[in-house]
């Protein structure tokens, strides 16, 4: 069956780049700042309790990294089998989908990158004990249960949950943890803007692919919502993590200076317009790596603020 989807998919598959290129494309470098900004977050936090630790925080980045980067090749390689990645679905071209790269070696790839988070988890471990192996092990569970398995997650509206979850707390917070081996408030509530800026990522990404997830069956939080809701869920999110700076300053141990990120805020405007206004495929794809940028921008400032 694999090898009849292949077929198809070489068929009408748009022009090949080149292997690296293919292999680059997949890893979808847009999403990448999802990864970097937690890190940067729960580094800073912990610079500030004068708990900071090169080799775990370079090590959770690296996990951080792979992580993500298994995700999109398992979301590439199970939106395929499953259907859901088709000629008429809008966006940047599929791997997997378009021929360049093989289900069987997708698969492959996306073991690599798992693995490769797994073996650097080894080292997490030994710093951070057990709690890091549980996190390790739901966090490869989550990126393959996405799309993959029996039930996968983002066809069922639970993959806004699992992204704030997995690449806003966790992340967060674990990257805090392996540095200094406890967590506080401060962190926890520096992790919330950090999670609903990946979240409203995803957002805009199930929103430019309602219509084609709606007709594969895949049944995002975006679909259910409609396009309204869709709209209205980014906003509030984006909005949220905005909100969530007095909080943290209020908290024991952050400064005024938390408060930096609030230099971001006509850019998330003018994001939030762009979603609530545009409909054009092209549009909308700009606003999700817009968002992306956004939200490294936004940690780059909670991370210096914290820091201060």
């Amino acid at each position: 069956m694999s090898a009849e989807r292949d077929a198809v998919a070489a068929e009408s598959a748009p022009p090949r780049p080149g292997a690296v290129a293919a292999w680059w494309q997949a890893a979808r470098p847009r999403t990448l700042p999802v990864a970097v900004a937690p890190v940067l977050v729960g580094v800073a936090a912990a610079v500030a309790d004068g708990r900071a630790r090169i080799g775990p925080a370079s090590a959770a980045l690296v996990a951080a990294l792979l992580l993500q980067i298994g995700a999109n090749f398992a979301n590439d390689l199970f939106d395929f089998l499953k259907g859901a990645d088709t000629e008429d679905r809008v966006g940047p071209p599929r791997a997997t989908q378009s021929g360049w790269i093989s289900s069987r070696q997708m698969a492959i790839g996306t073991g690599l990158a798992f693995g490769g988070a797994a073996l650097v988890g080894v080292y997490l471990i030994a710093v951070g004990g057990w709690p890091i192996l549980v996190v390790g092990v739901l966090s490869i569970a989550a990126g393959l249960a996405y799309t993959g398995g029996p039930w996968p997650l983002g066809y069922h509206g639970l993959g806004d949950a699992a992204v704030f979850c997995f690449f806003g707390v966790v992340a967060v917070c674990g990257t805090y943890y392996v540095q200094a081996l406890t967590l506080t408030p401060l962190v926890l509530a520096a992790s919330v803007p950090v999670g609903c800026l990946a979240t409203a990522i995803l957002v805009v990404n199930n929103v430019r692919d309602l219509d084609s997830d709606r007709r594969a069956g895949k049944y995002t939080l975006a679909v259910r919502l409609g396009p309204t809701g869709a709209r209205l869920e980014y906003a509030l999110l984006v909005g949220a993590a905005y909100a969530v700076l007095p909080v943290i300053v209020w908290l024991e141990g952050a400064s005024a200076w938390a408060l930096l990120p609030g230099v971001t805020l006509p850019w998330a405007v003018g994001l939030v317009r762009t979603v609530a206004t545009r409909r054009a495929p092209l549009r909308l794809t700009a606003a999700l790596a817009g968002t992306a940028r956004l939200e490294l921008a936004f940690a780059v400032c909670l991370a210096a603020g914290l820091a201060a």
